[in-house]
Parts: C-alpha cells; structure tokens; sequence
C-alpha cells in the first residue's frame, strides 16, 4: 500500500484511534489474515464463519503489523470505525460470520481507505470486468498483456467480492500504471457499490448468462446489475472506454446506458477489435486473425477452446486502448501465461488419457463451450469422448430448470456421459433420456467416478470435467497424474473468507 500514517487511515475511514497517537506509519499490506501479516502491514479484523479476526490482534502485531483495522477497541493500536446505519444481515459470504454487524463496519472502512488510496495515484488506469463467465481468464490475460506496457496490478485468484476488490486496490504503490480489477455481483447495486470504491475507466462486460440465476431471478435482471459497470465510467470526453461484447445481444444493448466511448469485440460481425479466420489445433487452441483500428495480426492462444477468442478480443481491445500496438498485443496473447485453475485446465497422464479440467463453475453457456471444446480435441480413430458432470449447486437453483439442457447436449456431444451425485440425477435421466446410442452412468460421488474410469478408460480417451467448485470433480484429474506434478486444490470466488 502506499505509506500512509494512522492519522491519515483513521480520518479516511471516519475512524478513532486507540492506542496510537496517529504517527505511526503503515507501509507494508493489508491483509485480513494474520497468517500473512508482516512488517509494517495493517491487519483487518473480520469476523469469520469459524473465528473472529477481532481474536487475531495482538498476534498480528506481533508479527509485525502496525495497528488492527477494527470495529472495537482492541489491546493493540487500532482504527477504531463506525458501525454503519442501519444494518441488514446479507447473503455475502464474506460476511457469514457477522452477528452483530462489526464485519459490515470493516469492510465499510476498508472500502473508503481504498477509494482514499485509488485517489492518490490519479493517472493509474482503473480496469473493471464482468460477465457471467470469463472474468477470471480475461481479468488475468488483461493483466499479463498490460503489464508489458507498465507496473500492473490485477486482481488474484477471484478477488471479486466486497473484500476481495478493497483489498486489490490497496496493493496500488505510486508507481502503479494499471490496476485490472474483476467485479462480481450477487445482484442488483453490488457492481455499482465496488465501482464507487475503485472508479474505472474502462469497463469491459463479457457476457450475461444464467450464472447466479437463481439469486437474480432472470436474465433481464443480470443485465441490469451486469450494465451498473458501463454505468459507472466517465463520459468519453474524460476517457471513459466501454469494451462490450458484440456478439452477446445483451451486452451490446449496454451501449445505450453509458457516456462512455463504446469500443465492440466479435468474432461472428464486424467490430472495432474483432476475429476472422478463425481454426482449431487438435488440443482445441484457437487461431485466428486479431484486427483492429491500427492494423490485424495473426494470433495462436495457448489456450483451449474456441470461446477463448471472446476473452482475448477483450484483453486485445483493453491494451490497444492504453496504448499497445496490434503487434505488441499479438505476442502477449500468444505467449504463456499461468491461468487460473480449473478453467479448461488440460493434462495429459502417463497412460495416455487427456483430462480437460473446467471444473471451477458451471452455467448453461460455459457447459456448452466445454463440450464443444471436448468434441474438438477428439482425435480419430477408436479413442472416445467422456463428459463427466456435476450439479451446479447454486443457491436458490431448481436443477430442471438447466439440468435437463445440460445432460441432452452432453450426450450430443461426448460417447460416454458419466454424471456425478445424486443432486444431478436430473442429467443423467435427461443424457439417458436421448436415446442415440451414448452410454450413461450416474455414480454417488467423485471416487465412485475414478473408480469407474480406472475401469474404463483407454489410451487416446479425452475426459472434460465440469461442475461447481464444490463438487470438486478436479479430483478425478489428479486422481491419474503423476505423484510430482502439483495439485491446485480448491479456488474458490470466496477464497477471502476468513476460516
């Protein structure tokens, strides 16, 4: 975080101090656990699912931490803040924990100290993205190609939430040229209430799809609370920069809601950054010519599946807007990078199976994307297509309404359908219900599904995993791969709830 001293925190936040005169500096991070506190560091006492981060302030400053962001008085130097008006509980995980309405006032303060900081660098570019998938792969490839161009931060993992974000913003030092934030939502005036925190100036809105439905209602719905981010940009002449998605109706219709200038990506109709000639590799990797205003480029993603292009489309139209050449965004998307795991995640195992590990999320539009990427990567001959899938779990979803969908184009697409867990019985009857021929098994859990395919698999046979994070059919992969090579574990958008 950029240097600031306790009396600069507490007048940011509206807060008090309490055992500190106000000198003291901070100088090192923020972080809401105190496992990761050190020299210099302010620690944010949140109270979690299983313990209060109220509980952690002596030892946080024994590990170094200048004072406790918190809601009460502490026996350590601490910015005492104001409980907020008129506390509500809220579906937030981040804030499951919170009885009394203590974690509200931290997360309330910690949302001004941001906005405080953002404030002192005043050229920093501020990036926003959402869309109901796609975030976290396009957030990460906007990252890597700005950081060719200058000091960028971008958000980890799926820091996306009302902890998440505040915490991304404080990583801003005064050299920051970029800083890429993704922008979740649970509904209606959460996207509008991060970009108060961290004003963008460009907005990018990837999709809208049926992710979240059952917490919103309709598409109509996510719409709105997606469109809050083009919303919130300046108008064109302060350089306010809207990078909408062409080829999702949704989207485009966003341009009528902003005063930004409105910058289109395709890869189906003519755009301002749009892809054309567009082939598949036997692993799925796409190329395709990248075009726009200043010329086209030949591109080859490391990437696999055929909607990778819509998130590179975005992260292309991001960096030639901060000045990036055609050329220079070219290589950046074709050079690797680490993606996030469990999205289209590919591993080969020593007994010749091919695993395509997508199993981080699951919606209607990304189960249709990953089964077109399994039925691209299929290779001639006798090898087969497995789709094994899980429920989506999402809170307030009735599985009939996408469940039914999901198992028919499974068994469009793959040879065998192997559906996990009774929750998503629904798949399996609607996979068997087909009647072309594929094969379908419904097994209770993830071991019962490697059991099965230890049974049945053979050399050349491609598996897409695809289902929720907690199904974590992730398993299954690591399950037949190597002891040495590293497992991801679980990755989570609420990985910023404290344990």
């Amino acid at each position: 975080m950029i240097p600031l001293d306790l009396n600069a925190i507490a007048a940011a936040v509206g807060g008090r101090l309490h055992r500190a005169d106000g000198s003291q500096k901070v100088h090192g991070t923020v972080e809401f656990d105190s496992r990761k506190v050190g020299p210099g560091s302010l620690f944010v006492a949140l109270p979690g699912q299983h313990s209060d981060g109220h509980q952690f302030a002596e030892q946080a400053v024994a590990r170094g931490a200048v004072a406790v962001l918190a809601a009460r008085e502490l026996a350590a130097p601490t910015v005492v803040v104001p409980f907020v008006d008129s506390y509500v509980p809220t579906d937030a995980l981040v804030l499951a924990g919170d009885n009394d309405g203590s974690g509200a006032a931290v997360l309330a303060a910690l949302a001004k100290l941001a906005r405080h900081v953002i404030g002192l660098v005043p050229d920093c570019a501020v990036v926003g993205v959402t869309g109901s998938v796609g975030k976290t792969s396009t957030k990460n490839l906007i990252g890597h190609l700005l950081a060719r161009l200058g000091p960028t931060i971008a958000s980890p993992r799926s820091f996306n939430n009302e902890l998440g974000q505040p915490w991304t913003v404080l990583r801003v030092e005064q050299g920051t040229k970029h800083l890429v934030l993704e922008l979740g939502t649970r509904g209606v005036g959460h996207l509008a209430a991060l970009c108060a925190t961290a004003p963008p100036r460009i907005g990018v809105v990837l999709n809208v799809g049926d992710a979240h439905l059952g917490n919103m209602g309709s598409l109509e719905v996510i719409a709105s609370a997606k469109g809050e981010l083009v919303e919130a940009l300046p108008d064109a002449a302060a350089g306010g920069v809207a990078v909408l998605n062409a080829d999702d109706a949704r989207v485009a219709a966003m341009a009528a809601r902003t005063s930004a200038r409105v910058v289109l990506t395709s890869r189906t109709t003519d755009a301002h950054v749009r892809a054309t000639d567009i082939e598949l590799d036997s692993q799925a990797r796409p190329r395709f010519t990248l075009s726009g205003a200043s010329g086209s480029a030949r591109v080859m993603l490391p990437t696999h599946g055929e909607h990778q292009i819509d998130n590179a489309l975005a992260a292309a139209a991001v960096a030639l807007e901060l000045g990036a050449t055609i050329d220079e965004v070219a290589a950046g998307l074709q050079a690797d990078f680490p993606t996030p795991p469990h999205r289209m995640a590919v591993h080969q195992t020593p007994d010749g199976f091919t695993f395509v590990d997508d199993a981080r999320n699951v919606s209607s539009g990304s189960v249709l994307a990953a089964l077109r990427t399994l039925s691209a990567m299929a290779r001639p001959g006798n090898a087969r297509k497995w789709a094994v899938l899980g429920t989506t779990e999402e809170p307030g979803f009735a599985s009939d309404d996408r469940h039914g969908p999901w198992g028919r184009l499974a068994a469009e697409f793959a040879d065998r359908v192997v559906v996990v867990g009774q929750a998503a019985g629904d798949i399996h009857a609607a996979a068997a219900g087909v009647g072309n021929g594929v094969l379908t098994k419904l097994v209770p859990d993830v071991p019962a599904a490697i059991a099965l395919l230890r049974d049945e698999l053979c050399a050349g046979d491609v598996v897409l995993l695809k289902g929720s994070s907690k199904a974590a059919l992730w398993r299954i992969a690591e399950a037949f791969l190597p002891d040495d090579v590293p497992r991801t574990g679980h990755d989570s958008d609420y990985d910023v709830v404290l344990p």
